[in-house]
């Protein structure tokens, strides 16, 4: 695989929240933040940490994640663990699947303790839906198995799917080099292909892989 150096010398940060429910606007908070560090198509960081927010986890979420009540009782809690969180990105831009969903969680965590990220966060399904369009559907679980990409088989654990998340991230990054033949990608350009429509995506990624080149 091409080496997709990032133009970030700490690398980017491919992070995924556990939650109790689907709002955080509704009181709903982490359970569980799982997130690794890339850097030269690496990855050479993790961070895990369950978190306790006192929130009560419903049967049908602690079916689906695995994470009951009595293990959020006894973790450490979510002021502490986002707190660590916030210093283990740093400044490093951000990768999440379905990052709206994640971001809310994030900012609505970090705004709690006081703090407020600075960085952009990129969706790597918003991405996904652009350049593997003849998927069946863009779910992580679907994508991974769709490209035949490293994974533990476990899903709805933050760690579990922050990695699987990364090695999606590394293999758009690759497709992208290799389809349009250009140097490795920035962070900056798969970003902004989320933000285009499915018809401008070609064109969109002609554009900067002429300045890639």
């Amino acid at each position: 695989m091409a080496e997709l150096n990032d133009e970030y010398s700490d690398g980017v940060v491919v992070f995924d929240f556990e939650t109790s429910g689907m709002s955080p606007e509704r009181g709903d908070r982490a359970t569980e933040i799982g997130a690794v560090r890339l850097i030269d198509n690496q990855i050479v960081e993790r961070f895990q940490s369950l978190m306790n927010a006192g929130r009560w986890i419903d049967p049908f979420i602690e079916d689906l994640t695995g994470i009951s009540n009595a293990m959020v009782q006894v973790a450490p809690p979510a002021a502490e663990v986002m707190s660590k969180f916030f210093n283990f990105i740093g400044n490093s831009p951000l990768v999440a699947h379905n990052a709206a969903f994640d971001r809310r969680f994030l900012d609505a965590e970090l705004a709690l303790i006081g703090l407020r990220r600075q960085q952009d966060i990129a969706c790597s399904l918003l991405v996904a839906r652009r350049l593997y369009p003849a998927a069946p559907n863009h779910r992580l679980q679907t994508l991974i198995h769709y490209h035949d990409l490293p994974t533990s088989g476990t899903f709805h654990r933050a760690l579990d799917d922050a990695e699987m998340t990364a090695h999606l991230w590394l293999k758009m990054g690759y497709d992208v080099a290799s389809t349009y033949g250009c140097a490795p990608v920035p962070f900056a350009v798969l970003q902004g292909l989320a933000r285009v429509s499915k018809k401008q995506a070609d064109s969109y990624l002609q554009r900067h892989a002429a300045g890639l080149a």
